[in-house]
């Protein structure tokens, strides 16, 4: 086990709202020992007691569940040290002290490449390991670019392209409903299935992140950066283990399964939309566009909702629907499984088969299965709902992923060609949305969303398939 990790970006928001209570969480854990070590780098001139006050201040607001021992335990535990990602000899200062280092690049995902060629002029101890928060790239010819770059720095084996949303209880636990139940699995097809929507829509609106969400957008915040992970632990095929190769060559069998949208398909599958002025609950939100720290003429998306099919054997025919959007109605995060109706129903007209649809909530974590059964008479349907809370997990998201990498874990991390594999699938659509092929629609904040009538033409090309 890794026992000294340095945070680039170490007084930023990542650092503070999720890597220090994660780490705080380990040590209360017991996963952490006191031979850890942490180092915070960033362009603040500070010293180790001004850092330490700061890191206490966010575990005190961050991590207040976590007992105060072991919150004391990693601000004693960490170090300071100012640093600039693009001067070597500053960077060289933070990474100095023996034995190999796990580097976390907490760091805005333009400065990766100029992170990743710093480090490879200072150099990294043997048995170190590098970790980048996504997205990886702008786009695809960035991340083949950034791709390389690191590997001539370390081994694909010591890269962690991370992804919080994968170390989430409820996502994980897709994989168990499925591989470990033999009532599911024989159906989980597109002879049974229907429909698969993965959706993470929200309350929150910009919360301060204009600086980066105005320039990458709905679609690239969560459909290319997570959704896309969700729908290769839905879509895949069973691996033989759930070791690294296993599983990351499984997802990257879904993402080369997806067929390319066109430029004919491309209107009647996916919608872009923003929000105007609005209330959420008691509280009045400005139109996007009014946010602090937004550029009106990038014509930034705040909803995205992309439609696919997948050119397999086991998923011919499913529509598969990824959607987010910010400032909604209502908080609505699962992966909704849509089963076909059954072929018949000998109960004449006495109720309505309500159809059959397996919920997972991502937060909060939940397992739901929408039923229907017999009502108030023998011939009389009525709809069953069975409801089941998740156990909540030992680590939060951010304390699984940090022991993953000072573990060298790599099975919950995304491999070099499934990066670049989930930049082919939506590039078609990010061109298509910078030729404004698709138009920019307008939801109120508040509402459900934009208008979900849907044109003729989409409801044609729902038809076809």
């Amino acid at each position: 086990m890794i026992t000294r990790l340095v945070i680039f970006g170490g007084t930023g928001d990542l650092s503070g709202r999720y890597l220090l209570p994660g780490l705080a969480a380990l040590r209360a854990a017991g996963r952490l020992d006191d031979r850890f070590r942490l180092v915070c780098a960033d362009l603040k001139d500070w010293d180790d007691a001004q850092f330490q006050r700061w890191a206490a201040a966010q575990l005190d607001r961050h991590a207040d569940e976590v007992p105060t021992s072991a919150r004391h335990a990693i601000t004693a535990a960490a170090r300071y040290r100012q640093a600039d990602i693009t001067d070597p000899a500053t960077v060289a200062s933070a990474i100095t002290g023996g034995g190999p280092v796990a580097v976390y690049l907490a760091l805005a995902p333009a400065l990766f490449p100029i992170a990743v060629e710093t480090l490879h002029r200072v150099g990294l101890p043997d048995g170190s390991k590098i970790v980048l928060e996504k997205p990886f790239g702008e786009d695809l010819a960035s991340a083949v670019n950034l791709n390389r770059l690191l590997s001539d720095l370390v081994p694909e084996d010591a890269i962690f392209r991370v992804d919080h949303f994968l170390a989430m209880t409820t996502v994980q636990n897709l994989l168990g409903s499925r591989l470990a139940n033999r009532v599911l699995e024989p159906i989980w097809n597109s002879a049974h299935i229907a429909k698969v929507e993965i959706i993470w829509e929200e309350t929150l609106t910009l919360e301060g992140r204009a600086g980066y969400y105005d320039n990458v957008g709905a679609l690239e915040d969560m459909v290319q950066n997570h959704l896309l992970q969700l729908l290769c632990l839905v879509a895949m095929e069973p691996p033989i283990t759930l070791s690294e190769r296993d599983l990351r060559d499984r997802k990257v069998d879904v993402l080369r399964s997806v067929r390319p949208l066109t430029d004919e398909d491309i209107p009647r599958r996916t919608r872009r939309a923003r929000y105007s002025a609005g209330t959420i609950g008691d509280r009045r939100v400005p139109s996007y566009t009014d946010e602090d720290g937004v550029d009106p003429r990038r014509r930034t998306e705040t909803f995205a909702e992309v439609e696919f099919t997948l050119d397999s054997w086991r998923w011919s025919g499913t529509t598969f629907v990824l959607r987010s959007g910010k400032a909604l109605a209502a908080d609505r995060k699962e992966v909704a499984i849509h089963f076909r109706p059954v072929p018949h129903l000998p109960f004449g007209r006495q109720g309505t088969a309500l159809p059959n649809v397996l919920r997972f909530g991502l937060d909060p974590e939940t397992l739901t299965l929408a039923l229907t059964a017999i009502g108030g008479g023998v011939d009389t349907l009525a709809p069953l709902t069975m409801s089941a809370r998740i156990q909540p997990p030992d680590l939060p998201a951010y304390g699984r992923l940090v022991l993953d990498v000072l573990n060298g874990n790599a099975a919950l991390s995304i491999r070099a060609d499934e990066a670049e594999e989930a930049w082919r699938v939506l590039t078609p659509v990010i061109t298509a949305w910078s030729r404004d092929l698709v138009p920019l629609e307008s939801y109120p904040a508040g509402s459900p969303g934009p208008d979900h009538r849907r044109s003729p033409e989409r409801e044609s090309s729902r038809s076809d398939r």
